[in-house]
Parts: structure tokens; sequence; C-alpha cells
């Protein structure tokens, strides 16, 4: 007898004696390698630049450019507590550290501060023109628009003082917000804090406290308060601000008083 034949499929792998070489399939072509795009790092003087705009809506120290620093008091001055999102503010725990940087930069000789400002708490407000008051270096305000309320302070701070012929500065007593207790303490607070104000601005302009609180005081002026909207010529005129004068005026008179503190002449108030 023929021994049967063994079917085909038991002829090929793996049941098969002869085994087929497992076919590779054909390399495919490399591509070539593209290099990392570089993106700009945290240390990038560009980044750091917007990222500063963005935040604080001004630009770092100068530090080639200029010898001139300039700070932007605008919208509500900011205190202990944070104002709605939608509010405009310049918020106080940012503008202490950049003046502190101003002074202890070499390179800045001088510092601008421009205000379009409603006012906004007290004692921010307070803290912020002593500390213009106190740099050692020529200081110029500039207001534009409006500097209101606690924003006086700020805009008498500084060794010479301008106003746009536009701009207004509202004269009022202070005000609490919140809660108040209705007690004789109470009113010898607010009677105090409002000291502190009108004996800085009389201290650091040409008004006296008498006038100023006449200003202050003032009925018929103001519908819904009591006080004085004083507009460009009339703020220099009850000696509140020195010149009325715009951005070219500011940085000129700024660039004078910086030369005379480099021959060493002392910069009066």
């Amino acid at each position: 007898m023929h021994s049967k034949q063994r079917p085909d499929y038991l002829n090929r792998p793996p049941f098969g004696s002869s085994q087929e070489a497992p076919q590779t399939p054909p390399a495919e072509p490399q591509q070539p390698v593209q290099p990392p795009v570089e993106t700009p790092g945290a240390d990038d003087p560009k980044k750091r630049l917007l990222d500063s705009i963005t935040q604080l809506g001004q630009t770092n120290v100068p530090q080639l450019e200029s010898n001139i620093y300039c700070l932007t008091v605008i919208g509500q001055v900011e205190g202990h507590i944070q104002l709605p999102p939608q509010n405009k503010t310049t918020k106080y725990e940012h503008l202490i550290p950049q003046l502190v940087a101003a002074e202890q930069n070499s390179k800045i000789e001088g510092v601008m501060v421009i205000l379009n400002t409603v006012g906004g708490d007290v004692e921010a407000g307070l803290a912020i023109a002593e500390m213009v008051a106190s740099l050692s270096k020529p200081v110029v305000t500039l207001v534009l628009g409006g500097g209101h309320s606690i924003g006086v302070p700020i805009a008498v701070a500084g060794d010479y003082s301008f106003i746009a012929e536009t701009a207004t500065m509202t004269i009022h007593p202070i005000r609490l917000t919140g809660l108040v207790i209705g007690v004789p303490q109470t009113f010898e607070y607010l009677d105090k804090m409002q000291d502190r104000v009108v004996s800085f601005i009389a201290r650091h302009s040409k008004i006296t406290e008498d006038q100023f609180r006449e200003l202050m005081l003032k009925t018929g002026e103001l519908t819904r308060d009591i006080g004085t909207n004083v507009i460009g010529a009339d703020a220099v005129k009850y000696g509140l601000i020195d010149e009325v004068g715009g951005l070219g005026k500011a940085l000129q008179k700024l660039n004078e008083l910086i030369e005379k503190a480099r021959n060493g002449e002392k910069v009066l108030q």
C-alpha cells in the first residue's frame, strides 16, 4: 500500500521541516530631524516686559534707556480691601516696592508721577504720598484728567507739580464705607484722619490749612456732597499745584531738577 501524501498545509511552517526566514518589512526612509523651536523663556527681557505690562499695567524700572522712572496712579486707589474686578485700580502694594526700587537704582535720577485717579482708600493714598515725598531724587507730578479726593496728597507730594488745563481736582471731606458706629469716638477718629490729610497737603503745597478746609467744606457747588471742584488754572490759583502744563513741560522741569541735583544744589519743595 502506498502511504498517504501529507496535505500541503502540513508541509508549511510550522509543520514543515524547512522553516522559511521571516520577511522583514522594507525600511522606511528616515525623516530629517527638525531642530526644536525656541520659545522665549522666563529670562527673556521682552517677555518679562510684556508680563509686567499685562499684570501691573506699567513697565519695569528702566535700566539703560532712560534715567527717569514713570509711575502711574490711575483709577481707584485700592487699600486693604480688594475691589471688584471690573474696577480700574492702583494697588498700593504694587507701587511701594516700585518706589523702593527706583530709590535704590543708581541709574534712575528722577521720578515722574502721572495721575488720573478718582481717589480711594485714605491710608493707602497717604502711604503712597509719603513714599513719593520721602524720595531723595527729584520728583515731578502731573495731573491728567483728574486727581480727586486722596489723589490730591499724591499730586502735591513731589518737588514740583503740574496740572493739565482741562484736569480737575475734587476736594471734599473724607468718608467711611461700611458700618459706622455713631459714637463720639468715631467722629474723633474721622477728625484726626482728616487733620492728617490737610496737614500733609498744606506742608507740600502753597495752600494754607484754613483755605483748604474752606474749599473742603464749601456748600452749593457739588450736587450730592460738600466740597469744591477745581479745574486747571484754579488749582494753581489756590496754591495746590505749581503750574499748568502737560507732559512736555513736566519732563523739562524734571530734567532741570535732575541737573541741579547733579550739581549738588538742593531741591526745595
